[in-house]
């Protein structure tokens, strides 16, 4: 059987995937693939996803050079959530989100509100021309 085949694919033909910081184990980002991009970041050590937005494969920093080294990819028990461990690139320290902050996770819900605890890096701005 292709290892491709044991991943539980939704009726979209995508699979949630979480990308986590190697060393820190923090939540850089949310975000799918379909079967072309699981088997893409395996075949290339880099994160490529499914853009639902733009419905194209879309290479992790091919527009901010902020690329993700893949380390390892996992599948859960249920076969149906992928788990990258990456390195971040591009900027020290790594950018993972088009916010310009190093995750996408910034917003902590404290006494019912969402409050920013994490700040912007670099400004979107100059990242995406």
């Amino acid at each position: 059987m292709d290892w491709l085949d044991e991943v539980k694919w939704d009726r979209d033909g995508l699979v949630p995937v979480i990308a986590q910081e190697r060393g820190s184990n923090h939540v850089l980002m949310f975000a799918y693939m379909n079967r072309q991009a699981l088997a893409r970041t395996a075949e290339l050590g880099q994160a490529v996803y499914w853009s639902r937005s733009r419905a194209r494969l879309w290479h992790k920093g091919e527009e901010s050079g902020h690329f993700q080294q893949v380390h390892e990819i996992r599948l859960d028990c249920d076969n149906d959530v992928v788990l990258l461990s990456i390195t971040q690139l591009g900027h020290e320290p790594g950018i993972a989100c088009h916010t310009g902050r190093h995750s996408c996770f910034f917003r902590r819900y404290e006494n019912g509100q969402w409050k920013t605890v994490e700040p912007i890096l670099k400004d979107p701005a100059s990242i995406y021309r």
